[in-house]
């Protein structure tokens, strides 16, 4: 075994020890996110507060911090696997071990590969089969990104992908036969639950939102036009390229069918 092979794996393995300790300084400060939630949920009414915003960026953090867990797993089981001895004479027991060596390794690295917030999101997420959802869907024969109200019919929590049903494939469709999906977790934005107010968020007037156009199953980019009294209170939006005689009409939509606009959207 060569030095710079053994600087390598040192290395790598100093990265994986501070990807950890910083996915825990993540997780206290989520944590710490929660019990405030929990314990005030009514903060996130107030005029200013950024508290949805900063968790949100905490689980992106969270995740980006895991992926690159990963990564750095994987080149070190490639640097082991390389450093592997070879040869003829007992080559089937070294292989077994090897095997045994890679499945250690890599159980090692799947334990604090997820936070148990992470774990805790992962299986909200699957809770989320039989709801309907809005989808961003590429399309076959243009290749571009639409939103659609599908439903979950699964979720894969080791590829992190969503199995949907498109309902209401739409009457310009070559065929009317409902359409499965198979889409990763960036592709998904569940609707607020009308069962739990307290989760719906509250777009203020002239927040840019996706909505579900009134009687279609289709999401587009709206402007709220003005804030609501009441979280059960419907929104009244602008869609954008909505205009009839040469203005934007108003349309209401149920808060259940109002998500924020993701970011980089594209229509």
């Amino acid at each position: 075994m060569s030095s710079p092979d053994i600087a390598g794996i040192l290395e790598n393995s100093k990265e994986l020890d501070r990807l950890r300790k910083e996915q825990e300084e993540v997780l206290l400060e989520i944590n710490k996110m929660h019990k405030k939630l929990i314990s005030s949920p009514e903060v996130v009414e107030k005029p200013g507060d950024s508290s949805l915003s900063k968790l949100k960026m905490l689980y992106v953090q969270a995740k980006e911090l895991s992926e690159s867990e990963v990564s750095i797993s994987s080149q070190l089981l490639g640097q082991l696997d390389a450093l592997m001895p070879s040869g003829t004479q007992g080559q089937h027991r070294r292989r077994i071990g090897s095997e045994q060596k890679k499945k250690r390794v890599k159980a090692d690295s799947e334990v604090p590969r997820l936070s148990p917030s992470m774990r805790s999101h992962l299986e909200s997420l699957a809770s989320l089969k039989g709801e309907q959802v809005a989808a961003r869907i590429t399309q076959e024969n243009s290749g571009k990104d639409e939103w659609f109200v599908v439903k979950v019919i699964h979720f894969d929590k080791e590829t992190r992908e969503f199995e949907v049903l498109d309902e209401d494939p739409g009457e310009d469709e070559e065929s009317t036969v409902q359409r499965k999906y198979k889409l990763p977790m960036s592709h998904i934005i569940p609707f607020p639950k009308r069962s739990d107010l307290s989760s719906v968020p509250d777009f203020p007037t002239g927040r840019h939102v996706l909505a579900v156009y009134p009687e279609t199953t289709a999401l587009y980019k709206a402007t709220v036009c003005q804030s609501r009294k009441r979280k059960i209170d419907d929104y009244v939006v602008e869609f954008d390229d909505d205009e009839e005689d040469g203005s934007l009409p108003q349309r209401v939509v149920p808060f259940h069918r109002v998500v924020a606009l993701p970011d980089g959207y594209r229509q």
